[in-house]
């Protein structure tokens, strides 16, 4: 997924102040958040363009301000400064009625005090570390969730932390209308895919539709051959095909089929998200694995198995992650190696992982299953580069939803694998397999989860923070 889909978001800049300290001063506030934004998008470092707005310097211009964010469909949260003291009674309004994320930031225009001049004029103008106090303050008594940076605005350290929460401001917004389609139900029997999709609505915005696969199926009939075989060569222009037999081509080109036909579905649907479960294949000549595996590497999010929320969060985190290098898959804990010293967890599912986190080019390949009794199903086949990642799951418990985030190290097989026809990754948990795996099971983690090498813990405390549920962080 391209950084092109954060294009359309924008981060509106809102400088506060008062009337008090006249015209002089406040040209010159004006002039020095404006120098801020300007920065800020010359570096390039910053997903989302930070637009510039009027200071603000009464209840009205505040509350004004922050409900037309509210109304404007690119705004994906604001950023406020006080530059110098801006009473925070003015701001009282204002914030009640803010429903986008927001994200304080304390810095000031100039880096030093200069030491040998500053005289009471340069302290009455550039009194951020006083005004911003204030300001934090009532956020805090008003209970806002808000994410708090300190530091002179000129540093890669906070850039990268305007960045992070820039994309999770986008991605939540993006929540908000996201719709996830279900073909088929859940797996039977299994708890943890099951839950209130009402409760998630409210929660994170998002909308969870069920369709029986024959709703599917009618997309997929209609996909002419042409269609097909333009898709079978691009599969033969980007992965590595070891073989080309008749029977390997026939389901190739069977797996080409469900992937055009679900995407019409989706995109006829307006949906970005869903989910498939290998108990519901009626009228599929296979498990729809390459597919899906497809769809995630153009910022789907996919659950299988019915799993509706690992769907919604596998989108989500997507979204935050795209341009990054790394990528973002749905997961899955598989199975454990316990050599002493050396323990690590095997992940990866039947055949759904996403190949924006493969090593190099994968394999377009066809095996047995041994599962859902269709035939063969061609499925991406690769391992994933060593290299720092999270796991990340979304349980539900009532109408209480925990995020449950473990830090891990991608490491390298310890030897090729193959009689294991499926893309997979190996890691250990942080701190280690036994704790870290203690500490998921007790927090009631799920089996499901999305890996993703392209972001941190940063963003997922970043959206725990902005979707108002209890974070679980395993490092």
């Amino acid at each position: 997924m391209d950084g092109n889909h954060l294009k359309k978001y924008q981060i509106w800049f809102i400088t506060g102040s008062q009337s008090l300290y006249g015209e002089e001063t406040l040209r010159r506030v004006e002039e020095h958040s404006r120098r801020i934004v300007d920065a800020l998008n010359r570096s390039g470092e910053i997903a989302l363009d930070l637009v510039w707005k009027p200071t603000v310097k009464t209840q009205a211009e505040i509350t004004a301000t922050l409900q037309a964010a509210n109304l404007d469909s690119s705004c994906a949260g604001v950023v406020c400064w006080m530059h110098t003291f801006s009473p925070a009674k003015m701001w009282i309004n204002g914030l009640k009625l803010l429903q986008k994320p927001m994200l304080h930031l304390n810095t000031q225009a100039n880096r030093d005090i200069p030491w040998a001049a500053i005289d009471m004029d340069f302290m009455n103008l550039n009194q951020a570390a006083h005004g911003d106090r204030e300001f934090g303050y009532l956020c805090t008594r008003l209970g806002l969730r808000r994410k708090v940076v300190n530091g002179y605005y000129d540093t890669p350290r906070v850039r990268a932390a305007i960045d992070v929460w820039g994309r999770v401001a986008a991605a939540w917004l993006d929540s908000q209308t996201m719709k996830v389609a279900r073909i088929g139900d859940n797996m039977r029997e299994v708890a943890v895919t099951e839950g209130n999709k009402v409760d998630a609505q409210i929660q994170f915005g998002y909308a969870v539709d069920g369709y029986g696969v024959g709703d599917v199926l009618k997309f997929i009939s209609a996909v002419s051959d042409q269609q097909v075989g333009e898709l079978v060569e691009e599969y033969f222009d980007l992965y590595t095909v070891p073989e080309r037999s008749e029977a390997t081509m026939k389901s190739i080109r069977a797996a080409a089929r469900q992937e055009i036909g679900i995407r019409d579905f989706l995109e006829t649907g307006g949906y970005t998200a869903f989910t498939t479960t290998f108990e519901n294949l009626y009228g599929f000549d296979q498990l729809p694995g390459l597919a899906a595996q497809r769809l995630m590497a153009d910022g789907y999010g996919f659950g299988a198995e019915g799993d509706w929320k690992t769907a919604a969060l596998l989108r989500t985190m997507k979204l935050m992650a795209a341009g990054r290098r790394g990528g973002v898959s749905f997961m899955e804990d598989y199975t454990y190696h316990f050599e002493p010293g050396r323990e690590r967890v095997l992940g990866a599912h039947m055949l759904e992982v996403c190949p924006s986190i493969a090593s190099g080019r994968p394999s377009l390949e066809v095996h047995p299953l041994g599962i859902g009794g269709k035939a063969d199903p061609a499925r991406l086949v690769f391992s994933t580069p060593p290299g720092e990642a999270i796991n990340a799951t979304m349980v539900e418990f009532g109408s209480n939803f925990r995020l449950v985030v473990n830090e891990l190290e991608i490491v390298a097989p310890d030897a090729p694998l193959p009689q294991l026809p499926v893309a997979r990754t190996v890691w250990i948990p942080k701190p280690d397999l036994a704790e870290g795996a203690r500490r998921w099971i007790e927090a009631g983690g799920a089996h499901h989860s999305v890996n993703a090498p392209a972001l941190t813990t940063e963003f997922m405390e970043d959206y725990a923070r902005m979707a108002g549920v209890e974070l679980i962080l395993i490092r």
